[in-house]
């Protein structure tokens, strides 16, 4: 075996150990008890937290006159109770039910044959016979015949359903007035964490006037659904079967 092979196949066996072990401290630590839930925090502590850049318009220039309750940035003339400013939350409804299929075919086939020979060429096709075999014809020199065909098929049924309520909190206002949100969810039972993180940037106008909003108006939006826990752990593959889909191509 190549010991360039031997070396790397080495490597990717202590990578996948040294992985295998780092998760599964973890999850030793775990035994017996239900997944920790994670803390409550200000995100903008966060080492990967980013703010949202985005194109803007130019600012709002808010007209106010002299003994007037009114100004030119206010929709309503009494006060309003929905999420305008940064901490503000607000309930984001999620409704979603998406569903694709699709169903392709495709087949392709393709046949050539080629022909070529030397019956005269001034007298000289009779010295051919001093430099090629016995056995070669001038009649046929050159004979090339090629087949091909191909043939594809494949199908997609896909149905997603989630249906809930979530909470998020305003982060960020945009210089157009729009307002970057973000939330975050967890739920356990048992031994199972269910998490649902959501992120996008809404208008304050789509927020309805019980302080809700619904999913289809959040622009850029991010929604996460997924679980931590046994139930989880049994429904993924072992680290060493992932690091072997990997790098093996077979």
């Amino acid at each position: 075996m190549n010991k360039n092979i031997l070396k790397n196949l080495c490597l990717c066996t202590a990578l996948g150990l040294s992985l295998s072990a780092c998760a599964g401290a973890e999850r030793l630590a775990e035994i017996g008890r239900a997944p920790d839930l994670t803390p409550i925090e200000n995100p903008k502590t966060k080492a990967d937290y980013r703010s949202v850049s985005m194109p803007m318009p130019m600012p709002e220039h808010i007209v106010k006159q002299k003994n007037s309750l009114w100004a030119s940035n206010r929709q309503a003339f009494f006060e309003d109770q929905r999420a305008d400013n940064i901490g503000d939350i607000l309930t984001v409804t999620l409704d979603i039910k998406d569903k694709a299929e699709l169903d392709n075919a495709s087949e392709r086939s393709r046949g050539a044959n080629e022909d070529a020979g030397l019956n005269a060429l001034l007298g000289y096709e009779a010295d051919l016979a001093s430099v090629l075999p016995e056995a070669v014809n001038n009649a046929s020199l050159v004979g090339a015949e090629s087949t091909s065909k191909s043939t594809g098929s494949g199908s997609i049924d896909r149905e997603e359903k989630i249906k809930m309520k979530l909470a998020a909190t305003v982060m960020q206002i945009l210089p157009n007035g729009n307002m970057v949100i973000q939330g975050r969810q967890e739920v356990r039972v048992n031994f199972e964490k269910r998490i649902l993180e959501l992120a996008g940037v809404i208008r304050p106008q789509d927020i309805n006037i019980d302080n809700t909003i619904s999913y289809e108006k959040i622009a850029e939006a991010r929604v996460s659904y997924g679980g931590k826990g046994q139930i989880t752990d049994v429904q993924q593959p072992r680290y060493g079967q992932q690091v072997y889909d990997v790098l093996f191509p077979f």
